[in-house]
């Protein structure tokens, strides 16, 4: 039986790459995105292979929504991914607009929150392990000037990840990733446009960081982790 993976911001960047390894390994995929646009464009290309949704994950009513069709209509998931992120505009803190602020939050720790409550339960109750993987940043171990919201997000991330773990049942796992280095994402071309270059693109990201997602588990739990690097041949 195919595994299912749920995973979260897969209109764009890396949540998108991922779509398309998990694919290629043969599991289904459950992912949400808040482009209409995109979300079409992801049905035309798979059909009925997986199971692909609108959803703002800053609205606890979509998240509880959308789990509740993803859980009827494929399955519990195997492994949850909470990739769904976005970045503040460079800015010292002090000239930060509260509702930016706000906003970073509002998607990237309490949208994370969100989906954890709503599919955790039925993982639990399955009683047959599984995985949440709370994508972290290097930012969410080191400060960075006029990137605040976004750090302080994933420090938040880090600390609900390691709080996650504690209260987990043997068998299951909560990590916090850090994808590993800069990716070349339209976040990375906001905040730090001078490592672009250098920087992989999130289809050869993808291809390291999936096989390694697959094969995290009970021995990880409450781990902070990073991605293998992407080598370059």
């Amino acid at each position: 039986m195919s595994k299912l993976v749920v995973i979260t911001g897969v209109t764009r960047g890396l949540g998108r790459a991922m779509v398309d390894r998990f694919h290629e390994e043969g599991w289904t995929v459950a992912g949400c995105g808040r482009s209409e646009k995109e979300v079409q464009g992801l049905r035309k290309q798979f059909g009925g292979q997986h199971y692909f949704s609108v959803v703002d994950v800053s609205v606890i009513e979509q998240v509880e929504k959308w789990a509740e069709e993803v859980k009827a209509r494929v399955g519990v998931p195997d492994v949850v991914i909470n990739n769904a992120s976005i970045i503040n505009r460079n800015n010292p803190v002090i000239h930060l607009a509260p509702s930016e602020f706000s906003r970073v939050m509002d998607i990237n720790v309490n949208g994370v929150f969100y989906v954890i409550r709503s599919f955790l339960p039925s993982m639990v109750e399955r009683a047959n392990g599984g995985v949440v993987v709370n994508i972290s940043s290097y930012w969410g171990r080191n400060g960075e000037a006029s990137l605040s919201p976004y750090c302080a997000s994933k420090f938040a991330i880090e600390g609900l990840t390691q709080s996650l773990a504690a209260e987990l049942p043997e068998g299951m796992a909560a990590v916090a990733l850090d994808p590993g280095g800069s990716i070349d994402t339209s976040m990375l071309q906001s905040c730090s446009p001078e490592d672009v270059d250098t920087a992989p693109n999130p289809v050869e990201w993808s291809r390291v960081a999936v096989p390694y997602i697959i094969g995290l588990g009970p021995q990880d739990n409450g781990k902070s982790l990073t991605c293998p690097p992407v080598r370059n041949n």
